[in-house]
């Protein structure tokens, strides 16, 4: 069953938000050649208690941490390591807290140094599918007009939406329904109303949409090697269209 927040819920959703989009924010600052991982989920634990807020992927499903720090071809659920970035890299930040009993999401990729300007592009096209879902997210609209604005501009530009995972509704736990796929058919047909909140992420790859999870159990790669980059934010639909919680 969908919840459909009140006011009240948007607010406390808003503030759990933006510390995320804060954090977010504080890693991307980070980001350089020589820098692990690791270092920004040790970033990420300092930041944490400073903002009042509990990381929310620890310990969910068993994830080993607060960040999800995703690679090159790595397309979701990277595990944070000892492995220095590169020049030329670029990293996937997904980060989610729980704060006043509401949850915050997103993500985002940033690059590493200067990168190519065939990875610029990825990148630009993949944030730019973001906004183009957002902007179907408005009453009377359904699901499926999410996806397929992501798909047709991503594939429109020579790219593939991933199939294998999808976004989500968001509230009181971080997954709540409908699910949003970025891609179809078959479409989701679930009709969007004012007070749904909706976790919206396009994970796109430079070559197929296939991917395949390591050894670890939780480290999603494309299985051609490919780049690939993930963009979200938490939406919410109101009366006066989308509203966009986790930004700053």
């Amino acid at each position: 069953m969908i919840e459909l927040k009140s006011k009240q819920d948007l607010e406390k959703l808003r503030v759990a938000n933006r510390i995320v989009a804060k954090i977010l924010n504080e890693l991307k600052n980070h980001i350089k050649p020589g820098a692990t991982t690791l270092e920004l989920e040790a970033l990420v634990e300092r930041l944490l208690p400073a903002n009042g807020a509990i990381g929310a992927f620890k310990g969910l499903y068993g994830f080993p941490c607060n960040l999800c720090a995703s690679v090159n071809s790595e397309v979701v659920h990277g595990i944070p390591s000892e492995r220095p970035l590169n020049e030329g890299d670029i990293i996937s930040l997904d980060f989610g807290v729980l704060y006043d009993g509401y949850y915050g999401d997103a993500a985002l990729t940033v690059p590493v140094g200067d990168i190519s300007e065939e990875t610029r592009n990825l990148l630009t096209v993949a944030e730019k599918a973001l906004y183009l879902g957002i902007a179907q997210a408005v009453e009377g609209n359904r699901v499926a007009d999410i996806s397929r604005a992501i798909q047709e501009y991503v594939e429109r530009n020579g790219y593939s939406v991933v199939r294998q995972f999808v976004g989500h509704g968001i509230g009181r736990k971080l997954h709540e329904p409908p699910q949003i796929p970025n891609f179809g058919p078959p479409w989701v047909e679930v009709s969007l109303e004012a007070g749904m909140v909706l976790a919206i992420e396009p994970m796109v790859n430079a070559g197929g949409p296939e991917v395949k999870i390591l050894e670890d159990r939780w480290t999603a790669v494309t299985r051609d090697g490919s780049l690939s980059a993930h963009f979200e934010h938490s939406v919410a639909v109101t009366k006066d269209g989308p509203l966009v919680l986790s930004q700053l």
